[in-house]
C-alpha cells in the first residue's frame, strides 16, 4: 500500500511539472500583463474595459493555482511553498467584495498587493531561467522600479509636496534602488514602508552585482598568463609537472628498491 501510494504521488508530481512547463510562457506573459495593469491602476486607474480584463487574469490565476493544488501530492508542502501566491490571489477578491471600506484598511491592503503582485510576477519570471542568475535579477529589478514606483506615487501624491507625478516617482525609486539616495524621504506610512522594503532590496541587488562584476573581472584575469592571479593555463601545467615528477619519483624508488644481479663471489 506504501509503494503503491508512493507510486501515486510520484506520478502526479511528474504530472505537476509537466503542467507547470506548458502553462510557463502563458502564464509569464499573463504576469506581466496583470502588472502592467495593477501600475496603471495606481497611476491613473482603470477603465472598465481593461478593469474586465484584469479581473478576467485573475480568474485564470485561481483556475492554474486551483488546478495545480488539486494534483499536488502534498498539499500542505504546495500550500506553504506557494503562500504568497495565495495572498496575491486573496486580495483583489477584497477589492471586489467591498469588505474594506475604511481608506487607511484600503491603502494597507493596497500595499500589500504591490508586494504580492511583484513577488507572482518575478516568481513567474524566475521559472523561464534555468538558473537565477545576471538576467533574472536586471528583470526582476526593472518589475521592481516600475510597481514600486507607481506605489510611491500612490501613496506620496496627496501628502503635501508629495510625488506630483508617475515620472518623478520612477526617477527616485531608480535612484533609491542604485543606493545614490534623493532629497526626498516619504511622508505617508505606507510610502515609508514601501521605501524600507525597496531599500533592502535594493542593497541586495547592489551587492549581487558587485560581486558578479569582480567575477567577471577574476575570471578574465585567471584567462590572461600573465596577470598576477595564478591563470587557469598555469595552474593546468603545474598539474602535468606535478604528474609527471610523481611518475619520475615512482619510477627512481621502484628502481633503488629493486634486488640487484648475485655477484661471483656469492655464486662460488
Amino acid at each position: 500500500m506504501n509503494h503503491h501510494q508512493h507510486s501515486l504521488s510520484q506520478a502526479r508530481n511528474e504530472i505537476l511539472q509537466q503542467l507547470e512547463e506548458w502553462l510557463d510562457i502563458p502564464m509569464l506573459v499573463l504576469s506581466f500583463v496583470w502588472l502592467a495593469l495593477f501600475v496603471v491602476e495606481l497611476i491613473v486607474g482603470l477603465n472598465p474595459f481593461l478593469d474586465v480584463a484584469g479581473t478576467t487574469i485573475w480568474l485564470l490565476f485561481i483556475f492554474n493555482f486551483l488546478l495545480e493544488f488539486a494534483i499536488a501530492p502534498y498539499k500542505r508542502v504546495y500550500l506553504r511553498q506557494n503562500w504568497l501566491t495565495v495572498c496575491s490571489l486573496a486580495l483583489p477578491a477584497l477589492r471586489i467584495l467591498r469588505v474594506f471600506r475604511v481608506v487607511r484598511a484600503a491603502r494597507g491592503i493596497r500595499l500589500l498587493g504591490i508586494m504580492t503582485r511583484t513577488n507572482r510576477g518575478m516568481k513567474s519570471l524566475s521559472t523561464s531561467f534555468q538558473r537565477r542568475g545576471f538576467g533574472y535579477v536586471i528583470a526582476s529589478t526593472a518589475i521592481v522600479i516600475l510597481v514600486g514606483a507607481a506605489g510611491m506615487y500612490a501613496f506620496e501624491r496627496e501628502v503635501p509636496n508629495g510625488l506630483q507625478n508617475y515620472g518623478t516617482a520612477l526617477w527616485w525609486t531608480a535612484m533609491l534602488l542604485t543606493t545614490m539616495g534623493s532629497d526626498y524621504f516619504p511622508r505617508s506610512p505606507e510610502g515609508r514602508i514601501l521605501c524600507f522594503v525597496l531599500a533592502v532590496y535594493g542593497f541586495a541587488v547592489f551587492g549581487y552585482v558587485t560581486a558578479t562584476i569582480a567575477t567577471f573581472f577574476v575570471d578574465r584575469d585567471a584567462e590572461d598568463d600573465a596577470a598576477e592571479i595564478a591563470g587557469t593555463k598555469s595552474i593546468q601545467a603545474l598539474h602535468v609537472e606535478i604528474a609527471a615528477l610523481r611518475t619520475e619519483i615512482q619510477s627512481l624508488a621502484s628502481h633503488l628498491t629493486a634486488p640487484s644481479a648475485p655477484s661471483e663471489s656469492e655464486n662460488l
